[in-house]
């Protein structure tokens, strides 16, 4: 499971920063958004994979710590959830009122000529 992991992360951050070079404000956002899922799966892989595993340990005594989930880096893709809807819906916000003012979805601002 861990190769998967590694791949897909890996595909998403190369599409991610693919799409970020790309010439056009849609295509920049999509590739923010890959890039942002990439470092989610990232962040969640940090907590270790395994399954049906709780988050909290018993109390008193030793406890084995790799028997456990850890909770931190699911509290911290949570927040990273949230924090790029935000900001997608703020670019796309952004976007739309670029294209209304200069009539192009061109990251400058100009079509090239040809």
């Amino acid at each position: 499971m861990e190769i998967v992991l590694s791949t897909a992360i890996g595909i998403l951050a190369a599409s991610g920063i693919w799409l970020l070079l790309r010439p056009r404000t849609f295509q920049v956002i999509v590739g923010l958004c890959l890039l942002s899922y990439a470092v989610n799966l990232f962040i969640f892989s940090m907590g270790r994979l395994t399954v049906g595993a709780p988050p909290i340990m018993a109390k008193g005594g030793f406890v084995n710590p790799t028997a456990y989930a850890d909770p931190l880096p699911q509290a911290l893709v949570l927040t990273a959830i949230v924090i790029s809807f935000a900001t997608t819906a703020l670019f796309l916000v952004v976007m739309i009122a670029s294209r209304g003012m200069t009539g192009t979805d061109h990251v400058d601002g100009q079509e090239r000529e040809q």
